[in-house]
């Protein structure tokens, strides 16, 4: 291994698998981004990029890291892993020797965003209100993507901890007369209303013909990115009046999540879709959604929320997973 390398983190998507190594001091370098549809797996797509940066100015002595924490768009469970959105598919245990690695540990992307919470600078994020303080403690992450991911990362004595779960499948609550129209209009076609059904990439269509259902309007069928396109850019009534709802619901969403996990730290908000809202966010009913909790409005209202800017902080959770994992050998 290369002086000063911990080892080499990875965050595998649908699309793209993104690459770097983790330094002595724990920062991340070489990064790189290979599309997945070139490559069989990943070890032929790790065995490429390690090439490459052997090739680079800057690979000079560069030898192939020993440990590796792989994040991946799938659930985990058991040594074989199928990516969701790919053709990839692997045995844990044959990537490890493959890559003669002495460590390999493979999680879950959102376990691996919920450890990249404590590593986040100013400059990866933009927080709502009050300043995000120090992680410590409890906290959340909510990921509207093209689906809604839910974890928490609490604080013990030893290390920070992920706590992976399924929020994104509970129950939506409505909190005014509209959302309770919107939630009866979905139910028409789903018995079961999730946050993910609505709150996510492939709910903002299915949200946005609610609202026009609910307000005797015909609605044309635009994907979830022509959509947020029409109210931002065009300005479309309709298409701004769904995104204020989306903020609303999300907004409500959470703050359970931020009660159920006791998340005094922050709730952060990841994904793809938020980011891009941009200053119509800030400006939404987000917030004030968050702390309408009644009796426990004052304990919402003492918990920092936060957009993450960076979409690639991913391979920040491995980066810390890794150390962790270091740091117990």
């Amino acid at each position: 291994m290369s002086a000063g390398c911990l080892g080499l983190v990875a965050d595998i998507g649908g699309s793209n698998a993104r690459f770097a190594c983790v330094d002595a001091a724990g920062g991340l370098v070489h990064r790189r981004s290979l599309p997945v549809a070139d490559y069989a797996g990943p070890l032929e797509a790790v065995q490429a990029y390690l090439q490459e940066v052997r090739q680079s100015p800057a690979g000079a002595g560069f030898a192939a890291p020993r440990r590796a924490v792989v994040a991946v768009a799938t659930a985990v469970s058991g040594d074989r892993v199928a990516l969701t959105n790919s053709h990839w598919r692997f045995s844990q245990a044959e990537l490890c020797q493959g890559l003669d690695l002495d460590s390999l540990r493979v999680l879950n992307d959102f376990e691996a965003l919920a450890l990249s919470l404590p590593r986040l600078k100013a400059g990866q994020l933009r927080a709502q209100g009050m300043e995000m303080p120090k992680p410590a403690g409890m906290l959340a992450v909510i990921g509207p993507g093209t689906g809604l991911g839910v974890a928490g990362v609490v604080q013990t004595a030893q290390a920070w901890l992920a706590l992976p779960g399924e929020g994104g499948h509970a129950t939506l609550a409505p909190t005014d007369e509209f959302e309770s129209q919107l939630l009866a209009a979905v139910r028409r076609r789903y018995a079961h209303v999730s946050a993910e059904r609505l709150l996510s990439g492939i709910g903002l269509p299915l949200l946005h013909a609610a609202v026009a259902d609910v307000l005797g309007r015909s609605a044309p069928n635009l994907s979830g990115e022509a959509l947020v396109e029409a109210a931002l850019l065009g300005g479309d009534e309709l298409s701004l009046r769904c995104l204020d709802s989306f903020c609303a619901l999300l907004g409500n969403f959470a703050g359970n999540v931020a009660l159920t996990l006791g998340a005094r730290g922050g709730v952060y908000i990841g994904g793809g879709i938020v980011p891009r809202l941009g200053d119509f966010f800030f400006q939404s009913r987000f917030r004030d959604s968050f702390e309408a909790k009644g009796r426990f409005r004052s304990y919402l209202q003492a918990i920092p929320t936060a957009v993450i800017t960076d979409t690639l902080v991913a391979l920040e959770g491995a980066a810390q997973a890794l150390a962790q994992d270091v740091q117990q050998v």
